[in-house]
């Protein structure tokens, strides 16, 4: 992930503009920008939305107590967002889906889910979603019924 910096007070404002890939737009109010832990944000709540898919990748264990303490850095290691200079963004999400679903449709309704939710909430345009089906899990029927009422929830 990129990490941008201010432009310097005395550097041209329209060089700002293109070395910046998080760069929105500008207003007389000044400058919008989005850093890509914003996008990680929105695509792993988009992810988590899907019906069929258990959790993002990584040890379940260790990501639950990191979730539990506010880490973030489950999110570095399951969504990759790459933004080009036009402010197109390319996604990869490795996630961890549910025995029993359609994995093609799965992966097509995180796509699709992916994209609908970065481009409401940034204006952005999501060229690709890379999804990547890492494993698949057995849920048990009370885990499912507690993770149906946290993603309640969480709405």
């Amino acid at each position: 992930m990129k990490n941008f910096s201010e432009p310097k007070k005395n550097e041209n404002k329209d060089a700002a503009k293109t070395s910046d890939p998080m760069f929105l737009s500008d207003s007389e109010f000044g400058d919008v920008k989005i850093h890509d832990g914003v996008i990680s944000s929105i695509v792993r709540n988009a992810v988590l939305e899907v019906e069929g898919v258990s959790r993002l990748s990584g040890s379940a264990f260790v990501d639950n107590f990191a979730e539990l303490v506010g880490s973030r850095k489950m999110q570095s290691r399951s969504i990759s967002v790459a933004v080009d200079k036009d402010n197109r963004v390319t996604i990869e999400v490795k996630i961890i889906m549910k025995f029993g679903f359609f994995i093609p449709e799965v992966a097509e309704n995180v796509q699709k889910n992916v994209i609908s939710e970065v481009e409401k909430f940034t204006g952005m345009n999501v060229c690709s979603v890379h999804v990547l089906i890492q494993d698949i899990e057995n849920v048990s029927e009370d885990e499912d019924e507690n993770q149906e009422q946290q993603a309640d929830e969480n709405k």
